[in-house]
């Protein structure tokens, strides 16, 4: 196998993942497309686990997406699969049948009905999935599950990854200590909107599947869909929390309440984690880029704001080629299409303001500013003078290395 892309130099090492309690893991290599590496990931829940998700909002979903939105209304969840290499996307009715027939296989496995079978797949878009092998590994993952298979099912999932993503958090309900553990997979096609490529969180709680679900989506919120690589949404982009109830807690009430006040925070904070190690891995990346917007008419527009600037091309190459070049971000605030006024906006990059009210910064010196750029990571801020509303978003530059990881990707 040729070698893979070198380590993105953001790269953030593996914590240490303890086992979570009522999750067994294992990956292994199904020769889906890869060879001499992982491709398949197989996880068990324990019986009763509660689920929660959030999906892409691109109009042309892949089987696995279809198959997860119809199966989470029931709340419950014994199983996930997940492949790498084949997204199983655009494959018609193939591609359902293929997903059903993972599904089938591994809820004979574990004992339980298909539907609470959770699948996902990530990699070449139209191509049919070869659900043949991957049903035939099935039965050896299922013999080698184990609680602390946790790194090779992070590498199981990844594709043009250069690092295996996970984090890992606690926090107190009532008076018992909980975890939350969670796995990510993305490097590009990422402007997740309502998710990233892949992420799968777990948590020991007890907690029903309604608040999980609002929790989830507000995590994801102000952590995945605030991140961007290249502005595009993938078609397979999932995340879903489960729940295996195996901690020995105060019953949690069915509108949440201040008794999860901690394991929400925890569990946003580990969304973010997640969400930046994607974008640290972005396809090419060498700086990791961080846009504050201020002064907005409402935190709506400021996200909108930060968004554009965090997708724009210009911007992006400018931060790559160290250039530091503060009327492309003016131009990226003002395509956005939301409220903004030429003269009173005010532009810093590392805490360096270089235009104030619309005009340059009288005395304004570049060498610190250029000097910021040189580093792996670079903050961006604009006050745009009209409002109280504010938004951050995060993204990474654009180099010619991803020109190179996507004009050969199926090869």
């Amino acid at each position: 196998m040729a070698a893979g892309p070198a380590v993105s130099p953001m790269a953030v090492p593996l914590p240490h993942l303890p086992p979570l309690a009522g999750v067994r893991l294992a990956a292994g290599e199904a020769g889906i497309r890869y060879r001499g590496r992982t491709d398949l990931v197989l996880i068990e829940l324990a019986a009763g686990s509660g689920v929660a998700g959030v999906f892409t909002r691109n109009r042309c979903p892949g089987a696995p997406v279809d198959w997860c939105r119809a199966a989470l209304p029931a709340g419950r969840a014994r199983a996930l699969v997940v492949n790498a290499g084949n997204a199983n996307v655009f494959t018609g009715r193939a591609g359902a049948a293929a997903t059903r027939a993972t599904a089938q296989a591994a809820s004979a496995l574990v004992g339980c009905p298909p539907r609470q079978v959770f699948v996902a797949s990530t990699g070449v878009i139209g191509e049919v999935l070869a659900h043949a092998k991957l049903t035939a590994a099935l039965p050896g993952l299922h013999a080698a599950l184990a609680d602390d298979g946790w790194e090779r099912a992070a590498r199981g999932i990844m594709t043009t990854d250069t690092f295996p993503k996970a984090a890992t958090r606690t926090a107190r309900i009532g008076e018992a200590t909980v975890r939350i553990t969670g796995i990510a997979k993305g490097s590009g096609m990422i402007a997740p909107d309502m998710a990233t490529m892949l992420c799968f969180v777990f948590t020991d709680a007890r907690i029903p599947p309604a608040v999980l679900q609002r929790a989830l989506a507000r995590g994801v919120e102000a952590s995945f869909n605030r991140t961007t690589v290249d502005s595009d949404t993938s078609t397979s982009d999932t995340v879903l929390l489960f729940a295996t109830g195996q901690a020995r807690h105060a019953r949690v009430p069915a509108e949440g309440g201040p008794m999860l006040r901690e394991w929400t925070r925890a569990l946003s904070d580990l969304l973010l984690d997640l969400a930046l190690q994607v974008v640290r891995d972005g396809e090419g990346a060498q700086k990791l880029v961080r846009i504050d917007v201020s002064g907005a008419v409402s935190a709506r527009s400021a996200k909108r704001i930060a968004m554009a600037v965090a997708n724009s091309p210009l911007v992006k190459t400018a931060i790559a080629g160290e250039d530091a070049n503060w009327g492309r971000i003016v131009m990226a605030v003002g395509k956005a299409g939301e409220p903004a006024d030429r003269d009173r906006l005010s532009v810093a990059v590392g805490g360096v303001w270089m235009a104030r009210e619309g005009g340059v910064v009288a005395g304004y010196d570049e060498a610190p500013v250029v000097a910021h750029m040189r580093g792996r990571e670079v903050n961006i801020a604009v006050d745009l003078g009209l409002g109280a509303g504010r938004a951050s978003a995060w993204t990474c530059d654009l180099t010619h290395g991803y020109i190179d990881i996507n004009g050969s990707y199926r090869s």
